[in-house]
């Protein structure tokens, strides 16, 4: 083979973000993409995650210096913490973890690259099938993908380890060999240690088939993802985290599935996992729409209220008893995330006490001359019962309601935003 090894093409001008573990993979594609002009040109640098996992982590770090300054490559390295109990595994959470560094590092438009080969396609796609993926799971990893400020870039996906250690021998490359890799406890090392050997023993280019059934996976997944986006669109609301029942319920099962799982993962939350969709299908679109139904998993939550369904991350309401005073020149934080602020005024004409609702309270609205059960109010607008539960209130020295969030303004204060074309602001998130 050539002595430098076949790249997927890269973009042609973004500047290369190159993750590094210091292991042969990362190495080999540091000093591959090192020795190339061009992306020298286009701006190269590498990061170094530090997880503080092994014993030797000080030492892995010291390495991947050295590597960097003899390559005159420029290196950050980021000390993480890794959620040992996070009920995932330890191999999933720093997973996570580096991946999340990764995104606080990558700049805007630059290009995450990171040393994923043929052999590691093959057993993301075993375990993906292990774990009944559909098509979108078997299409297992993909050259290119969307990544926090820029793209995330697999240029080796075509290249076997093999040809990456003869790539590091013909150099004289060192690397760091991870004894957590010897570990067959974990998922990957025990398909990597004992049953990809045993495959290549009968079929001595098992990896090479399960990468190429990968690639077919990821095309059926292209196809399917083109009409997925297309039957969201027909159940979309104004409300990015709101999808229209009637029209869900117009699309096959098979397809309604595809798209509930496309709209949480595109509001950033969580996979919804399998047991989710068959709960929405039997416990939300099959239910009353004031029923308060609700299917929850790992901090998230779908729910329907009346004709629609709603997607969030799971917040607590406020505490009953909790109320604090606010003038209006910063914003204020409200208990379990969140916040109120003012926009486009100093201050509010007078501090106020922010508490959570109590019932029974009533306001005066604009153009009325009597006041109304905010209750009522709130029901006539739609708000769905987990937001009152959250919407913090504004009340005057002697206890009247100012206001409902950003939903409800009393006529007083009101009048005096318009005055300055200011507007109450309340942040959900």
């Amino acid at each position: 083979m050539p002595d430098a090894l076949p790249l997927i093409a890269p973009d042609a001008h973004a500047p290369l973000l190159v993750g590094l573990s210091g292991g042969l993979d990362s190495v080999v594609l540091l000093h591959r993409l090192a020795g190339d002009a061009p992306a020298r040109a286009r701006g190269l640098r590498a990061l170094h995650v530090h997880h503080g996992l092994h014993d030797d982590a000080d030492r892995w770090t010291d390495h991947c210096r050295a590597l960097c300054a003899s390559l005159e490559v420029p290196l950050e390295v980021a000390r993480v913490e890794v959620a040992r109990n996070a009920g995932e595994g330890l191999e999933a959470a720093a997973r996570q973890a580096r991946y999340a560094a990764f995104a606080r590092a990558l700049g805007e438009g630059e290009v995450l690259a990171t040393a994923h080969h043929l052999d590691d396609q093959a057993e993301t796609f075993l375990l993906r099938a292990l774990r009944a993926s559909g098509p979108d799971g078997l299409g297992a990893m993909r050259p290119w993908r969307a990544f926090a400020a820029g793209r995330h870039w697999r240029p080796l996906l075509d290249t076997p380890r093999t040809a990456l250690f003869a790539y590091a021998q013909r150099h004289g490359l060192r690397w760091i060999e991870d004894p957590g890799n010897d570990d067959t406890d974990f998922d990957r090392n025990f398909l990597r240690r004992q049953v990809l050997p045993l495959l290549r023993t009968r079929w001595p280019r098992a990896e090479a088939a399960f990468a190429r059934s990968a690639a077919l996976g990821a095309q059926a997944a292209q196809l399917l993802e083109a009409e997925d986006a297309t039957a969201l669109a027909a159940c979309a609301t104004l409300d990015a985290h709101a999808l229209a029942v009637a029209p869900l319920l117009r699309l096959p099962a098979a397809r309604r599935a595809r798209v509930l799982r496309r709209w949480v993962q595109a509001l950033g939350l969580p996979p919804l996992p399998a047991e989710g969709v068959a709960r929405i299908e039997s416990d939300l679109l099959a239910a009353r729409g004031d029923g308060g139904a609700a299917f929850r998993w790992r901090q998230a939550q779908v729910r329907r209220w009346r004709d629609l369904l709603h997607a969030a991350p799971l917040v607590p309401p406020l505490p009953p008893g909790w109320r604090t005073g606010w003038d209006g020149r910063a914003a204020l934080s409200l208990p379990g995330g969140g916040a109120l602020a003012l926009a486009g005024a100093d201050a509010l004409p007078c501090p106020v006490t922010v508490t959570a609702r109590h019932g029974g309270e009533r306001l005066r609205l604009p153009g009325r001359t009597h006041s109304h059960a905010l209750k009522k109010v709130l029901q006539d607008l739609d708000v769905p019962p987990w937001e009152r539960e959250r919407l913090p209130l504004l009340r005057d020295a002697g206890g009247e309601v100012l206001a409902a969030g950003d939903l409800v303004v009393a006529a007083g204060l009101d009048a005096w935003l318009r005055e300055r074309g200011a507007r109450l602001e309340w942040r959900r998130d």
